[in-house]
């Protein structure tokens, strides 16, 4: 399974930018997309993801910030708007699958690259 992320780069202030990430070789079904950033010396944090057809998002970028997907494609989206310095991180999509072995559901999770947003003040 491979899961390529584009986007991204530097942005200025009150800017906006668009991350996708297409997910190939996937085995049975995507039940999760979503993305996660991470900033040196902190911990990866869910910035928004798609389960079941509801969609989490952490508060900091409720309002500025739309995940979306393309099931079919298997490809998730994050549209990021109002970017404020305090986002800038690395931004890495996320995919959880389940399929199914002899009748047991088997749930894998697979990680993106990573791409840099960097929001200049």
């Amino acid at each position: 399974v491979q899961l390529q992320a584009s986007g991204g780069g530097v942005v200025q202030t009150g800017g906006s930018t668009r991350l996708s990430c297409v997910a190939s070789g996937i085995v049975g079904n995507i039940n999760t997309m979503g993305w996660y950033r991470q900033v040196p010396g902190k911990q990866r944090e869910l910035v928004a993801d798609i389960f079941g057809g509801r969609i989490n998002y952490v508060d900091s970028v409720k309002g500025r910030f739309t995940v979306s997907s393309d099931i079919p494609k298997n490809t998730v989206y994050l549209q990021m708007n109002s970017l404020r310095p305090e986002d800038t991180a690395v931004y890495f999509c996320r995919v959880l699958t389940t399929f199914w072995d002899r009748g047991t559901p088997v749930q894998e999770g697979f990680w993106g690259q990573g791409t840099l947003v960097t929001v200049s003040s």
